[in-house]
C-alpha cells in the first residue's frame, strides 16, 4: 500500500501498519521484546537466590548496559550499513546466547559465572536494539505520523514487559529454567526471521541527503564527533539528552534492577509476585503508549517530557512507602504511564526535530543516555545498606526534581514555549 493512502488515514492511530515493513518490524520487535523481558525476570532471580546478594543482582543488572557505550558509535555504523541489516545481525547474536544458555540449563549446568558472562555479551548489543528499531521507524514512516508510529513500536517494549515478566517467572516456577529458554529460543529465532521481511528502503521523507553519497570514505568517528558537537549546539537535543539520563539514573532502577529486591525483601514475595510488580509497571506503560498513539503529533512533546516525568518521580515517593503488593501495584501503573507520556514524545521529537544525516547517531547518543541506569543501580546498593530502601528512593525522586526544575528555570523558552522546536505540531 502507497504512502499516499497511508496519509490519507493518518488521524487513525494504526496508520503506520498499511506499510508493510512496519507490520513485519513490530511483530519483529515484539518477539525480541518478549524475549528480553524474560530473560530479564529469569536470571535477575536465579542471581538473586543462588547468590543472596543485592550488590551481585544490581552488577547484573548493570552488565546489561555496558553496551550503552558504544551506542551512538553503532549507530553511525548502521547509518552507512543499513539499519535492516544491522538489526539482523544483532538478533542473530541473541538467539546464539539463548541457546547456549538453553542447553545449559537442560543439562543442569547453569551456574552465575555462565549467567554474568552472557549478561556482558549481551549487554554489549542490546542497548542498539531500540536504537535500530526508531531508526527503522523515521525510515520507513512520513513525519505526519511519526509519533503514532513511535507510540505503538513502544508498545513491543512495554507489553512484552507485561506478559513476558508474567511468563518469564510463571513458566520458570512450573516447568523449569530449561523449559523456559527453550522459549526465549523460539522467541529470538522468529524474530530474526521476521526481521528479513522489513525494508532496507527508505520513504521521501528520508530522501534528502544529498551528502550520503561522499561520507561513505569518512571515518566513523567523524561523524561520530559531527553528532556531538550538532547535539550540543542544539538547546532542545541537549535538553532530552539531559533528561534521558537523569531518569536513567535515578527513577528507573526504581522500577529495573531493584525489582527482584523490592519482592523479595519489601514485599515478601516469590517469583510470581515479582512478576505482578513488573508486569503493573509495563501495563501503566501500555496504556501510556495507546494515549500517545492516540495524540498523535498533536501532542506537545516538550512539555509532556516536563509534566510527565516530574509525575514519575512523585508517584515513586508514593511507591516506596507501600506496605503490600495491593497498595504498590495500583502506584505502578500510574508511574508506568507517566514513564510513557514522558519518553515517547521524547523518542518522537529527536527523530522528528532532528537532521536526517545525524539520526542514527542521534538516536544512538540518546541510548547512551541509558548509561546513567547501571550508575544508579550500583550507587542505590550501598545507599540502601545505609539508610534503607524507602530513604532511597526518597532521594534519587527529590533529586530528579530538582534537576528537572532548573531545567526549566534555565531553558524554560527551549522545552516549555509553545514556538519551541519540540512544541511544534
Amino acid at each position: 500500500m502507497d504512502s499516499t493512502h497511508t496519509l490519507a488515514k493518518s488521524n487513525s492511530p494504526l496508520a503506520p501498519f498499511t506499510f508493510r515493513s512496519f507490520r513485519f518490524q513490530w511483530s519483529a520487535d515484539l518477539g525480541t521484546s518478549w524475549a528480553f523481558e524474560m530473560e530479564t525476570i529469569i536470571l535477575g532471580w536465579y542471581i538473586l537466590v543462588e547468590t543472596e546478594s543485592v550488590f551481585l543482582l544490581t552488577v547484573f543488572a548493570s552488565l546489561q548496559f555496558v553496551g550503552t557505550l558504544v551506542a551512538p558509535l553503532f549507530g553511525v555504523i548502521a547509518n552507512r550499513k543499513g539499519y535492516r541489516n544491522s538489526v539482523c545481525s544483532l538478533r542473530t547474536i541473541y538467539t546464539i546466547q539463548a541457546l547456549f544458555l538453553m542447553v545449559l540449563a537442560i543439562n543442569g549446568m547453569l551456574s552465575p559465572i555462565y549467567v554474568f558472562a552472557i549478561a556482558f555479551i549481551m549487554g554489549i548489543f542490546r542497548p542498539s536494539d531500540l536504537v535500530m528499531r526508531y531508526a527503522l521507524v523515521g525510515q520507513t514512516i512520513p513525519a505526519k505520523i511519526l509519533t503514532s508510529a513511535m507510540s505503538i513500536s513502544r508498545l513491543t517494549t512495554d507489553s512484552a514487559r507485561v506478559a513476558g515478566a508474567l511468563a518469564g517467572a510463571g513458566t520458570v516456577a512450573l516447568l523449569g529454567m530449561g523449559t523456559a529458554y527453550i522459549l526465549i529460543t523460539v522467541l529470538y529465532a522468529t524474530s530474526l526471521l521476521l526481521s528479513f521481511g522489513i525494508s532496507k528502503v527508505g520513504i521521501e521523507n528520508t530522501h534528502n541527503t544529498p551528502e550520503e553519497d561522499t561520507t561513505s570514505s569518512r571515518s566513523p568517528f567523524k561523524d561520530l564527533k559531527e553528532v556531538f558537537i550538532y547535539t550540543t549546539r542544539t538547546p532542545h537535543l541537549l535538553i532530552a539528552m539531559c533528561i534521558a539520563f537523569l531518569v536513567n539514573f535515578s527513577a528507573f532502577p526504581i522500577t529495573a534492577g531493584l525489582l527482584p529486591y523490592v519482592a523479595k525483601n519489601i514485599f515478601e514475595t516469590n517469583q510470581t509476585g515479582l512478576g505482578y510488580l513488573a508486569a503493573s509497571f509495563s501495563f501503566g506503560a501500555v496504556i501510556g503508549s495507546l494515549i500517545c498513539a492516540r495524540l498523535g503529533n498533536r501532542a506537545m512533546s516538550g512539555r509532556m517530557i516536563i509534566i510527565f516525568c516530574s509525575c514519575w518521580y512523585m508517584l515513586l515517593i508514593l511507591f516506596s512507602q507501600s506496605s503490600t503488593l495491593e497498595t504498590a501495584i495500583p502506584i505502578l501503573v500510574l508511574a508506568g504511564s507517566a514513564c510513557c507520556l514522558g519518553l515517547v514524545p521524547m523518542s518522537a521529537m529527536l527523530v522528528r526535530t532532528s537532521n536526517v544525516n545525524f539520526r542514527g547517531g542521534i538516536l544512538g547518543l540518546r541510548t547512551l543516555s541509558v548509561y546513567g541506569l547501571p550508575i544508579g543501580l550500583l550507587i542505590s546498593s550501598p545507599l540502601i545498606n545505609t539508610v534503607g530502601y524507602e530513604i532511597m528512593v526518597i532521594i534519587y525522586a527529590l533529586f530528579g526534581l530538582t534537576i528537572i526544575a532548573l531545567i526549566m528555570l534555565f531553558w524554560h523558552k527551549h522545552i516549555w514555549a509553545v514556538d519551541s522546536p519540540p512544541n511544534v505540531r
